[in-house]
């Protein structure tokens, strides 16, 4: 049974970092790309940031370049998301992400798997 588990979400102040990590289990990890995605209240879903396979590649949302960092361990079977200088409009549940094409990860169709999203908010 496939399971993505996301952790590290939480209140923070404008300017702060957080960094969520995502456990996956139930297939195999190295053979798929990693995406984080994100859905505010009465927001659609956004694309936030995925890596490749291999590691070789990231991929960022206009809105997090420069902010956010993507990172993948696959001897942990892990992904993160590394979250600096956030800002109020950063509020929202994030979403770990698996598929075999980046173009699911970065639409947010069709995706193999899903996490069960963890809240993020900025506020002071």
């Amino acid at each position: 049974q496939v399971h993505l588990v996301e952790s590290g979400g939480g209140l923070v102040q404008p300017g702060g970092s957080l960094t969520l990590s995502c456990a996956a289990s139930g297939f195999t990890f190295g053979d798929y790309h990693m995406g984080w995605l994100r859905q505010a209240p009465g927001k659609e879903r956004e694309f936030v940031a995925a890596i490749t396979w291999t590691g070789g590649f990231e991929y960022y949302g206009d809105s997090v370049e420069d902010r956010f960092t993507i990172s993948r361990n696959d001897h942990a079977s892990r992904s993160f998301l590394q979250m600096n200088n956030l800002k109020p409009e950063d509020t929202a549940v994030y979403y770990c992400a698996a598929d075999q094409q980046i173009s699911a990860l970065r639409s947010g169709e069709g995706v193999d798997y899903w996490g069960q999203g963890i809240q993020v908010t900025v506020s002071s």
